[in-house]
């Protein structure tokens, strides 16, 4: 089997932050990251299912748009068998824009145009086709909507002058409606998942997912990479609230999030997972990294924060951490364990954080089921997000502190 947790990936030195909070690493999708392999290889992996891309017709008559104007789109592989009334809608994941610099630049990227998205995606892990890489959902209908709004789905209003659109609360419910059409009104089963961005996005969206079904529905949703914090950078400042901060007032999210959050706290804090997860109905699942790499890269060590560089060794890869470096990653583990106490007690709910720097597991084949993926309590994540879907177990698997755990696929960075 191939070991994908020793891929090297290239590029992020010379781009730096500003890349990476605008467009967002897709770690999950290695098609779009060049990567050296630093093994040997005896033989080639199958080759994973390509699929086609659709345009939504007509969702720009509701205002249903990506950030230039143009349609909105997904990937769609037809349930069969045993599948063929269940339904798995995964949230593409990317990053955020927060200003007009920001959200112009992404405008021009496939994560602000269906003219620059793929005409067809490969679909691996929890959206493969093979029973061997994907147990429980192989054969169900398997969607992948494109994430081109800048808001995690959430975010209404427009900037005239610079010709954005932010549309992403409409893109979600016109996309329920175009599969709600295609026959997921009559699902047996659903499951709503997302990653990093679009991890965020299952969250803020996973009630109004419940919602569309009645009583006979088994509905859960899924949030890969999701749990981003409002934890303090190696600075002591507040990066990922001040980004947050742009997010939600210059692409109107405030208005969408959840009532139930913004009666008691200002909408920036609403935008954090840790203050919905709480408070959600429908039954979800949380699967995360305790040292989430984007968050290491992006929230907790960004240049900005660092002016002088005494992060950019440990950040890029974690063997090279000083002790008190180390320490300052187990606070933030800490707070995050800390964030999910009250979430964790109800029964509906499931859990799986592993000790490791990583991001976006249930995406990638190597990290969601193979044979030397990631396990807690002996469950690589493919299994304990099955059993915990369809009730075979209760799963609440918190792993012991790093270096613990020997499983990881640890992102290594140069």
């Amino acid at each position: 089997m191939m070991d994908f947790g020793k891929w090297v990936f290239l590029g992020l030195v010379c781009f730096g932050t500003f890349l990476v909070f605008v467009e967002g690493f897709d770690y999950a999708n290695v098609s779009h990251i060049s990567f050296l392999e630093s093994y040997e290889v005896s033989a080639a992996p199958p080759q994973p299912l390509m699929v086609p891309l659709t345009l939504i017709n007509g969702a720009d008559s509701k205002g249903a748009v990506c950030l230039d104007g143009t349609l909105p789109a997904y990937h769609w592989d037809r349930g069969y068998g045993s599948g063929a009334n269940s339904w798995l809608i995964q949230l593409e994941g990317g990053g955020w824009c927060n200003n007009v610099r920001t959200c112009v630049y992404r405008k021009t990227t496939r994560r602000g145009s269906s003219k620059y998205m793929e005409k067809q995606l490969a679909f691996t892990g929890l959206l493969s086709n093979k029973a061997e890489e994907n147990p429980d959902f192989f054969n169900w209908n398997r969607v992948k909507l494109r994430y081109c709004d800048g808001a995690s789905f959430a975010g209404e209003g427009q900037d005239e002058a610079n010709q954005l659109f932010f549309r992403g609360q409409r893109i979600w419910s016109v996309a329920m409606e175009e599969f709600m059409g295609k026959g997921m009104r009559n699902a047996d089963k659903a499951l709503l998942s997302g990653c990093s961005a679009g991890g965020l996005a299952s969250i803020l969206h996973c009630d109004e997912f419940g919602d569309l079904f009645s009583g006979h529905t088994k509905v859960k949703c899924l949030s890969d990479a999701g749990l981003f914090m409002d934890a303090l950078d190696v600075s002591g400042g507040h990066t990922m609230r001040d980004f947050y901060h742009g997010v939600v007032t210059y692409l109107g999210v405030g208005k969408n999030l959840p009532s139930s959050c913004t009666n008691h706290m200002d909408s920036t804090s609403c935008f954090f997972p840790q203050n919905l997860i709480t408070n959600i109905k429908t039954p979800l699942f949380i699967l995360n990294a305790a040292y989430d790499a984007w968050q290491v890269q992006a929230s907790l060590a960004p240049r900005t924060a660092d002016p002088h560089h005494l992060w950019d060794q440990c950040k890029m890869n974690h063997a090279r951490c000083s002790a008190s470096q180390i320490q300052f990653f187990q606070r933030f583990r800490t707070q995050m364990l800390n964030s999910l106490k009250g979430f964790s007690r109800s029964r509906s709910n499931g859990l799986f954080i592993n000790s490791c720097f990583a991001h976006c597991q249930s995406e990638r084949q190597d990290t969601w089921f193979a044979d030397d993926s990631p396990v807690l309590r002996n469950k690589p994540v493919a299994i304990a997000v099955g059993d915990w879907f369809f009730d075979r177990s209760a799963i609440k698997f918190i792993d012991c502190a790093y270096p613990c755990d020997n499983s990881c696929h640890n992102l290594i960075f140069r």
